[in-house]
C-alpha cells in the first residue's frame, strides 16, 4: 500500500470510528422504544449528509459498522461481553470492513503478491500468504464473501472472509495427551515431548528497542505537564511499538504452527482449567495492607501474560475440532506435587524448577517435573474428573474461515 492508500484508509477507518461513536451516543439518547435497526439506520444516513468527512467512508462500510455495533449489543445480552463504549482516537484498533466480496476483483500477480480493490483507495497489492478461492477455483460453495482492513503498529493488513465447504472430519485415531503449561517450559507433554521457543527479538532488536525507551524516557521527561507529545517522540513511540508487534506476530506465529502439529498428532488433549485471570492479579495490596514481593510478582505476572495460555487453549480447541479430535480440561490443584508413579501428593515434592521427587518412602521416583504434571493431568481425564461445560454452552467452538494476507 502506498503512503497515499494508506492515508486514505487512515481517513476511512477514523471516519468508521467516528461512525461508531455517534452510533453510541444515538444509542444512550434515544428511548428504548426507538432503538430499531431502522432508526438507527436514518440516523446514520442523515449524518452522512450532515458531516462532511463522513463520506469518505463507502456506504457499505457504514452500513458494516451498523451492523457491528447492534452484534455488540447482542453479544452482550447474551453475556458473551461487556457492553459497547466509546472508541477513543488513541486507543481503539483502526479497521475498515469491505462486506461484499465482489467489489474486491481480486488477481493474483504472481507467487507472492495479488492485487484487490478497495472502495474509495483503489487497486491495492497486498502479500498472498493463504490460498485464495479466485477465478476458476470460486464456486457457490468456496467464495470469498468480504474483506477487512486493520492497522497496528506495523501498517496496514487486510484479512479476507471466505466461505468453503468443509467435510465433517473423521475421529481421530492418535493418542491421548497430556498438557502442561508453564514459563520455562511453555509446554510439556506427558509422553515426554516439550515444546519451547527463545526469545521473540533478536539480541539486536532487543538493544535497540532498550535504545528506543531509553530514549523516549529522555524526550518525555523534558515535556511539560498537559503539553501535546511532540512529533520526535511520538515517531520513537511508533518506533517502539513496531518491534513489539513484531514479537507479538512472532509468538502468535509460533502458537500455531505448535498447536496445529499437536491436533494433527493427538486424538485427546488434556489441558488445566487454570483461572489465569486471578493467576496475574497484582500483589500491591493496599495502604493499610501493603503486598510483599511486589516486584516479583509483576514479573512473574508478566511472563504468565506474555506466554498468552488462554490464546493456547482457544487454538488446540477449534483446531483438535477440524482434526476429528477433542480438547478437554481438568481440575487444576495438586497436579503439579503429585507423584505420577504412586499417586502420593505433599507440598515437598518439587525439587527446583525442572526436578520432580517423590517423597514417599516406598517410592521415591524422580523426574522431569513438567512431564509428571502433565502425566497426572492425563491420568485426571483417564479417571473421568473431566469438567462438564455449563448447560447451552458448546465444548468447542470452530473459529471462522478467515485467509488472513498482508497489504502493502
Amino acid at each position: 500500500m502506498t503512503p497515499a492508500d494508506a492515508l486514505k484508509a487512515d481517513d476511512q477507518a477514523h471516519a468508521a470510528r467516528t461512525m461508531w461513536n455517534l452510533l453510541h451516543a444515538w444509542w444512550q439518547m434515544m428511548p428504548k422504544e426507538k432503538r430499531t435497526l431502522a432508526n438507527a439506520d436514518a440516523a446514520i444516513r442523515q449524518a452522512r449528509k450532515d458531516i462532511g468527512f463522513l463520506a469518505v467512508l463507502p456506504a457499505q462500510a457504514a452500513q458494516a459498522v451498523l451492523k457491528t455495533y447492534f452484534q455488540a449489543w447482542k453479544n452482550c445480552w447474551d453475556g458473551r461481553s461487556d457492553a459497547p463504549n466509546f472508541k477513543a482516537r488513541l486507543r481503539s484498533t483502526l479497521t475498515v470492513d469491505v462486506p461484499q466480496g465482489r467489489d474486491l476483483n481480486i488477481t493474483r500477480v504472481h507467487r507472492r503478491w495479488g492485487l484487490a480493490n478497495l472502495p474509495k483507495i483503489g487497486r491495492v497489492r497486498f502479500r498472498w500468504t493463504k490460498d485464495l478461492p479466485v477465478g476458476k477455483r470460486a464456486d457457490a460453495e468456496n467464495r470469498i464473501t468480504g474483506a477487512r482492513l486493520v492497522k497496528d503498529a506495523l501498517g496496514w493488513h487486510i484479512a479476507f472472509r471466505v466461505q468453503t465447504l468443509e467435510k465433517t472430519p473423521e475421529t481421530h485415531q492418535g493418542p491421548e495427551i497430556g498438557i502442561d503449561v508453564g514459563i520455562t517450559v511453555p509446554l510439556a507433554l506427558s509422553d515426554g515431548a516439550t515444546y519451547e521457543h527463545g526469545e521473540w527479538l533478536t539480541d539486536r532488536e532487543q538493544a535497540r528497542l532498550l535504545g528506543l525507551e531509553q530514549r523516549a524516557a529522555r524526550r518525555k521527561k523534558h515535556r511539560r505537564p498537559g503539553e501535546r507529545t511532540s512529533r520526535r517522540l511520538q515517531h520513537t513511540y511508533d518506533q517502539i511499538a513496531g518491534l513489539r508487534a513484531k514479537a507479538k506476530r512472532r509468538a502468535a506465529d509460533w502458537q500455531h504452527k505448535t498447536t496445529t502439529h499437536i491436533a494433527r498428532m493427538y486424538s485427546v488433549a488434556v489441558v488445566e482449567a487454570l483461572q489465569i485471570t486471578n493467576m496475574v492479579k497484582s500483589a500491591r495490596g493496599t495502604v493499610e495492607e501493603p503486598g510483599k514481593n511486589v516486584a516479583q510478582k509483576s514479573g512473574l505476572n508478566r511472563s504468565i501474560s506474555g506466554e498468552a495460555w488462554g490464546r493456547t487453549v482457544t487454538l488446540l480447541t477449534y483446531k483438535t475440532a477440524r482434526q476429528g479430535g477433542t480438547l478437554a480440561k481438568v481440575p487444576a490443584p495438586n497436579t503439579s506435587r503429585r507423584c505420577s508413579a504412586c499417586g502420593f501428593t505433599t507440598p515437598g515434592s518439587r525439587e527446583t524448577q525442572a526436578l520432580f521427587v517423590c517423597k514417599n518412602p516406598d517410592c521415591g521416583w524422580s523426574g522431569n517435573a513438567d512431564h509428571n504434571a502433565a502425566q497426572n493431568i492425563l491420568h485426571l481425564y483417564r479417571t473421568g474428573h473431566a469438567l462438564v461445560p455449563a448447560a447451552g454452552r458448546a465444548v468447542a467452538r470452530r473459529a471462522p474461515r478467515v485467509k488472513p494476507a498482508t497489504a502493502r
